[in-house]
Order: structure tokens, then C-alpha cells, then sequence
């Protein structure tokens, strides 16, 4: 399903497929996942699917590539698998996280993914609140607020 919601902004809902739901961790592997798209810039939003979330929408999405990929739970090393990854091809990754969190993210592995790729990771951890301002031309900014 696709919104337009004014000229040259859209918003493509990817995933769940109200026809088929996943049983297993409901909650985390039926999140929301959208693409926004604004003229030449899209970001890819995973809520926090995991990776058996993630392989049904790859085989059924096309066209994942985004400028911008929200990465799935917190970069828990249950998400972000390297076929995801390589699918959305994001030149940068933002990972919303608490410092110091008790599960360990971001794992160790899904920022290697990540750097493997050549992609730019922010982490709320590091840095504080994160907002991306996008123009016409699809020119990027990110601007942090230090905690």
C-alpha cells in the first residue's frame, strides 16, 4: 500500500501482510515497516522485526534500497541480517538504543555488517537524539543533540 501525501512524499507501507501474520515473538516480527520517500531520498523505518520478519520481506519486496535504513530492534543481533542489509544498501544506519542497556545493544556483529558495507552508523547511545532534515534535492543533513 502507498500514501501520497503531497507532491514528490510518500509513504509505502512494506510489511505485515495482514493474510499472513508471524506467529513467532509477534509483537517484534509484526512491527510496522514503511518506506518514506521524498523526490530522490527514501528511508527504510523496521520497527523491530527480526530476521524471520525480515526474510518475508524479502521475498516479497523488491525494492528495499533506502538512504537511510532504521535499524530493526535496536540492532539486536537477531535483526539486520547481512542479506537485509545488502538489500536496503543504506548509505547510513541509525540505531535508536539506551546507553548501557541490559541486552547488549547493539551487537557486535550487526555494526561489522554495517561497516562491511561502507555504511555510517548513529546510535542514540553515542551521540543523543538524532534528526535528519532533508531539502528538495534530497541534499541530507543530520544533526545530533549531545546528551
Amino acid at each position: 500500500m502507498e500514501v501520497d501525501i503531497e507532491k514528490g512524499l510518500k509513504l509505502e507501507v512494506i510489511f505485515p501482510n495482514h493474510k499472513k501474520m508471524i506467529n513467532e515473538n509477534e509483537l517484534n516480527n509484526n512491527s510496522l515497516v514503511f518506506k518514506l520517500k521524498y523526490n530522490n531520498f527514501s528511508m527504510l523505518f523496521t520497527g523491530d522485526i527480526e530476521e524471520i520478519a525480515e526474510n518475508e520481506i524479502l521475498k516479497n519486496n523488491n525494492n528495499l534500497t533506502s538512504t537511510v535504513l532504521k535499524v530493526g530492534h535496536h540492532g539486536s543481533k537477531t535483526s539486520s541480517t547481512e542479506n537485509f542489509i545488502k538489500a536496503v544498501n543504506p548509505k547510513i544506519a541509525l540505531i535508536g538504543v539506551g546507553r548501557k542497556n541490559n541486552f547488549g545493544h547493539p551487537s557486535e556483529d550487526v555494526l561489522e555488517r554495517f561497516k562491511k558495507l561502507g555504511t555510517k552508523v548513529y546510535r542514540t547511545d553515542l551521540i543523543g537524539e538524532i534528526t535528519i532534515k532533508v531539502d528538495r534535492k534530497s541534499n541530507l543533513k543530520i544533526m545530533k543533540k549531545i546528551k
